[in-house]
């Protein structure tokens, strides 16, 4: 079981931006876990961290540590 990783990602702000950041780390990261809470815009998923990260900013948005 891969490790799981939180960050916020405060711009992310709709449903719109919820299924970009979803589908750029499935893309990035085959067979990730990914959660997505918009509310308090923290994104959790399993797998490589930093390609998880490279994967949100690739899809114009902003991760931070959670």
């Amino acid at each position: 079981m891969s490790e799981k990783t939180t960050l916020t990602v405060n711009d992310m702000t709709c449903g719109h931006c919820v299924g970009t950041v979803r589908g750029a780390l499935e893309q990035a990261l085959p067979g990730t876990q990914v959660d997505i809470d918009l509310a308090t815009k923290k994104v959790s998923f399993t797998g490589d961290k930093a390609k998880g990260e490279d994967a949100i900013r690739e899809a114009g948005y902003t991760p931070e540590a959670a």
